[in-house]
């Protein structure tokens, strides 16, 4: 952990900050509402004292209750990865800033987390759909996303039989082969 470097976020975007900074191993963690996303990022990127200049992942979140943007960030000023966490975003309209103006790879990150979670990142100039079908109505990592024949979450459905962990109904011990160790 590097200490110091959590004393710079500290310093710079205690105000900003939603919770305290954590720290575990390598990874620092800085948690700020989504509205905030742009303007803390670009002062990560072109400050002197961070410096990141590479965004290794973005990633959509959907909690249950919120959606939220998680960016993960490397610089050469310290030997922690940056994990900031924009959160905040109403899940009955995702809308958060691109930040394609700082990195330009992030294009195709936003748009998996528009495929994905439906999250609108206002800005990007490519928005469209990149695993799912364009006449895909649906979102599939969201939480409400289910399944036609989920029955496991249906009220009194119980287990899908798929995922039972007995041996199937109406064999006999003879038919089932165990594989040794």
């Amino acid at each position: 952990m590097d200490r110091a470097f959590r004393a710079r976020l500290e310093s710079r975007f205690g105000d900003v900050a939603t919770e305290p900074i954590r720290q575990r191993h390598d990874e620092t963690e800085l948690r700020i509402p989504a509205a905030a996303a742009p303007d803390v990022l670009r002062a990560l990127h072109d400050e002197p004292e961070f410096r990141f200049l590479m965004l290794s992942d973005l990633a959509g979140v959907d909690t249950g209750e919120q959606m939220q943007v998680v960016y993960h960030l490397w610089s050469e000023t310290t030997s922690d990865w940056l994990r900031v966490v924009a959160e905040g975003i109403a899940r009955d309209e995702p809308r958060t800033p691109s930040i394609t103006f700082l990195w330009k790879g992030a294009e195709w990150m936003e748009r998996e987390a528009y495929d994905m979670f439906w999250i609108v990142f206002e800005g990007n100039r490519d928005l469209r759909r990149i695993y799912m079908p364009p006449d895909y109505t649906s979102f599939p990592l969201r939480k409400d996303f289910f399944l036609p024949d989920d029955a496991a979450r249906s009220p009194g459905g119980g287990v899908r039989p798929m995922e039972r962990s007995h041996a199937p109904q109406g064999t006999s011990a003879g038919a089932i082969r165990r594989v040794k160790a």
